[in-house]
C-alpha cells in the first residue's frame, strides 16, 4: 500500500472509529459530531469534484445542499400531516431510499441550467454567477410561507431505512459513513477514468485540451451536475440529522463552509474533504466553547494553510511522512 492510500485509510479509520468508540462508551453527542463530519465530508466530496478536479470555483453549492434538505423536509412534512404535495397531488414519504434519489435528482435538475449558463463565463464571473443563482434559491425559500418561510420546517421524527432504527445515533452514523464511502469510491473511479483525466487536462490548460480534441463544456457541465447531486444527497442527510430544514442551508455562508472543508483538507485530494470536515467540526467544538469568535481563529488557520501548505492538511501530512 502506497503512502497516499495508507493516509486515506487512516483518515477514514479515524472518522469511523470515533463514531463506533463513542457509541460503545455511551457518548451519543460525539456520535452526532462524527455524523455531522461525515455529512459535511460528503458535501465536500461533491464540491471537490468540480473545484478540486475541474477547477470550477463554485460559490453556489449551498443551493444544491439546501435543495436536498428541502426535498427531505417537504416529503417528511407531508407524510406526517397526511396531506398531498402541491400541484402533483402525490403523498409524502418518510422512506430514505425514496428521499435520497429524489434529492439527488432535484439538485441535478437545478444544477443543469445553472451550470449551462454559468459555464459560459470563467474566473470571478463564474463565482459571481453561481453565487447569484444560489441567492435566488435562498430568497425563494425565504418567501415560501407554506414551508415556514424564514422559520423553516420541523419534522420531529427522523425518516426511516429498512431494517434500521434511524433514531439510534449509531445507525444513522453508519448510513452517513456508508454513503460517504460510496461517494469516495465513485469520485476515485471517475477521476481515474478517461473522463477524470480529460477533466483535469481541461483544468490545467483548456486551450491545449481543446486542441487535442477534448470538448471542455460538456465535461465541465457533467462534473458540475454530478457534484451538485452528491451535495444534494448530503443536504438530505443533514436535514434528517437535525430533523429540521431552513433557508440557512441555502445561504452563501453554507457555500463558504463547504469550500472551507475542501481547501482545509486539500483541493483535488480524494480524502481532503473528509479530513477538512473533521478538522472543522473539531475546531468548532473545541474553540466554540472558548470564544464566540472562534471562526476568526479558523480564518487564521485557513490563511496559514493557503500560505504555507497549499496542498491542505493532506498535503502537509504527506510531506511530513516523506521527511520522516
Amino acid at each position: 500500500m502506497n503512502r497516499t492510500a495508507l493516509l486515506n485509510s487512516a483518515v477514514l479509520a479515524l472518522l469511523i472509529g470515533t463514531g463506533v468508540i463513542a457509541h460503545l462508551t455511551g457518548q451519543g453527542f460525539v456520535v452526532t459530531l462524527a455524523t455531522k463530519a461525515a455529512i459535511f465530508a460528503l458535501a465536500g466530496v461533491g464540491l471537490n469534484l468540480c473545484l478540486g478536479y475541474g477547477g470550477l470555483v463554485s460559490f453556489g453549492h449551498a443551493a444544491f445542499f439546501g435543495i436536498g434538505g428541502y426535498i427531505c423536509g417537504i416529503l417528511a412534512f407531508h407524510a406526517a400531516n397526511g396531506t398531498p404535495l402541491p400541484l402533483t397531488g402525490l403523498s409524502g414519504t418518510k422512506e430514505m431510499l425514496l428521499i435520497w434519489p429524489l434529492a439527488m435528482l432535484a439538485a441535478g435538475l437545478i444544477a443543469l441550467p445553472i451550470g449551462t449558463l454559468s459555464l459560459r463565463t470563467s474566473g470571478v464571473y463564474f463565482i459571481m454567477v453561481t453565487l447569484a443563482f444560489a441567492q435566488m434559491v435562498y430568497y425563494f425559500a425565504v418567501a415560501w410561507p407554506q414551508y415556514g418561510g424564514d422559520d423553516g420546517i420541523s419534522f420531529y421524527v427522523r425518516n426511516t431505512f429498512p431494517g434500521l432504527n434511524t433514531l439510534q445515533p449509531v445507525w444513522f452514523f453508519a448510513l452517513c459513513a456508508g454513503l460517504l464511502l460510496l461517494a469516495l469510491g465513485l469520485s476515485h473511479r471517475l477521476t481515474a477514468s478517461r473522463f477524470g483525466l480529460a477533466l483535469q487536462a481541461v483544468k490545467q490548460n483548456p486551450a491545449r485540451a481543446e486542441a487535442s480534441g477534448i470538448r471542455p463544456f460538456p465535461l465541465r457541465l457533467t462534473a458540475f451536475v454530478l457534484s451538485a447531486m452528491i451535495t444534494g444527497l448530503a443536504g438530505a442527510l443533514y436535514a434528517d440529522l437535525n430533523r429540521f430544514v431552513s433557508p440557512s442551508m441555502l445561504s452563501w455562508h453554507m457555500s463558504g463552509e463547504i469550500m472551507v472543508f475542501v481547501i482545509l483538507g486539500g483541493t483535488g485530494r480524494l480524502i481532503g474533504p473528509v479530513l477538512g470536515a473533521m478538522a472543522y467540526i473539531l475546531l468548532e467544538h473545541l474553540l466554540g466553547g472558548i470564544s464566540e469568535y472562534w471562526q476568526a481563529l479558523l480564518g487564521l488557520l485557513l490563511l496559514a494553510i493557503v500560505l504555507f501548505a497549499p496542498g491542505g492538511l493532506i498535503g502537509l501530512a504527506e510531506r511530513r511522512k516523506a521527511h520522516a
